[in-house]
């Protein structure tokens, strides 16, 4: 069957897919990826407190993810933004909306395990703040960045692309036998190539990736730092994307995924664990240099949620009263792990070696 580029793919075939998927070096791939995830998932539990992994990592992710479609923003400001509660420029706040939404799906996966069109919507919804659903008029084209020319036209009217995520979504949680992470793979080029919303499609598709892994129990939090490896191989992504649809060339789509996943599951792993050293240090030197009634494990695990901390959050923990809590700061700040930063009308804390270490090269 041609492939014509300018005309709407309404012909984009169902899955499963019609050729091999599971070819020898797809499982030998599959298989180092599933020993890298399984690593990173037995990492990750090894962190006393959980959410440090769910807001800084995440957090990083949302920010990766964002910037592959051009919304861009700076660690920083995205740090000071999540800890002043969304006093932000536009695009640094659709980042967060991103990190939103993955913490959406990822409630809503561990009330009902299931992944839906019903759920990829209201992902969407979150990240772009409004209301729209299906496409449902025409003239949605995929231009190449950097010539304009037409690469690809998706399939065009809502009751089209409604069959399309139905077949998806059934395809998603049949019991076919086939290795989870191939199916990742094939169920992200099946949603990218039907392109059901106007805007968005991107990063819904990259998080329905984690959320997969974590439906399948290869990750028991939503912190695979995926999309950076994408902006460092964004145009074999593009390359073997459409490889698919114009050859029905699987592998090198399938092989790129894996490859994705493995490296940025070694990478995350690695963040993770110093993370840990960190924490373990900064545990260690506290109780050595700070006064006994202001040493407090818990304390010091809020400060590693994300770099920017502030009295209000010692407070919603139940930690210690406003003016308790704005005491305990300071005196973190006198023994050198945070340093005091007026913005807008609040001070805010910066735990100094959280925020290099997140900021600086995955792994």
């Amino acid at each position: 069957m041609s492939f014509d580029p300018l005309k709407p793919y309404n012909r984009l075939p169902l899955l499963p897919p019609s050729g091999k998927i599971e070819t020898i070096p797809v499982l030998k791939k599959a298989l180092s990826a599933a020993r890298s995830l399984a690593e990173l998932k037995g990492i990750g539990e090894t962190i006393p407190n959980q959410a440090i992994l769910l807001t800084s990592i995440t957090l990083q992710e949302a920010r990766a993810s964002s910037e592959i479609e051009n919304i861009v923003t700076t660690n920083d400001a995205l740090f000071r933004a999540y800890a002043s509660e969304g006093q932000a420029d536009p695009m640094t706040k659709e980042v967060l909306r991103y990190r939103e939404a993955v913490w959406e799906g990822y409630t809503a996966l561990r009330k009902r395990p299931f992944l839906t069109t019903e759920m990829f919507i209201r992902i969407v919804q979150t990240i772009r703040e409004n209301k729209a659903g299906i496409r449902n008029v025409p003239g949605t084209k995929i231009a190449n960045p950097s010539t304009g020319k037409i690469v690809y036209t998706p399939p065009e009217g809502e009751s089209i692309i409604r069959d399309k995520l139905s077949n998806l979504q059934k395809y998603i949680h049949a019991e076919d036998g086939i290795d989870p992470l191939v199916k990742m793979a094939v169920i992200h080029y099946q949603f990218e190539a039907v392109h059901p919303f106007t805007d968005g499609n991107g990063r819904t598709g990259r998080i329905l990736n984690i959320l997969y892994l974590v439906h399948k129990g290869l990750l028991e939090l939503p912190v695979l730092y995926l999309s950076r490896y994408i902006i460092e191989n964004r145009t074999d992504y593009y390359v073997t994307l459409r490889g698919v649809t114009e050859k029905g060339a699987w592998e090198p789509w399938i092989l790129y995924m894996l490859d994705a996943v493995e490296k940025t599951a070694r990478q995350t792993s690695q963040m993770i664990l110093a993370i840990r050293s960190l924490l373990e240090e900064t545990l260690t030197y506290s109780k050595e240099n700070l006064p006994a009634r202001v040493y407090s494990k818990e304390l010091i695990e809020l400060l590693f949620r994300q770099p920017y901390t502030k009295v209000k959050f010692l407070v919603d923990e139940g930690l210690a009263e406003r003016k308790t809590a704005a005491g305990y700061l300071k005196e973190f700040e006198k023994i050198g792990i945070l340093e005091s930063q007026k913005v807008g009308k609040e001070n805010l804390y910066l735990n100094r070696k959280l925020y290099k270490l997140l900021s600086g090269p995955p792994g």
